[in-house]
């Protein structure tokens, strides 16, 4: 049996669904995520052929670089998804899922960029920029 979960946006106009394993969150403290999250971006992925959305004509790509865009809701504005430029997945923000998600943070990007608000301090590997 394969490994299904389940999500969706603040106001459930978007749903997914993955099917397989999930990879371990990675934190991205970049400015562009901080900015768009109000906080990091914390992320697993997923390829896209074990990805379905429901509410997909919801979603609206933000061009945020020249070589990724951000996916968001349009009706509530919950960031849902990061998609590099000819990339065969997609990532998808870890707290869009539903729970139980049997996901833990395996790295954290970006930390030079990091908020002065706060520390990271959970012992997972840290790196100033991309790993």
């Amino acid at each position: 049996m394969s490994e299904e979960h389940t999500g969706h946006c603040l106001c459930g106009a978007v749903r997914f669904r993955t099917v397989g394993p999930l990879r371990d969150v990675i934190a991205c403290h970049c400015s562009q995520c901080r900015r768009q999250t109000g906080h990091h971006y914390a992320a697993t992925n997923v390829g896209d052929d074990r990805l379905t959305v429901e509410g997909g004509e919801n979603v609206t790509w933000y061009r945020a670089s020249d070589m990724a865009s951000r996916g968001f809701c349009r009706t509530c504005g919950s960031a849902l998804f990061w998609k590099g430029d000819g990339s065969d997945y997609t990532s998808i923000m870890a707290g869009a899922f539903d729970r139980p998600t049997g996901l833990k943070i395996g790295v954290h990007i970006f930390c030079a960029d990091k908020g002065d608000y706060y520390e990271i301090d959970d012992g997972v590997p840290q790196f100033p920029q991309a790993r």
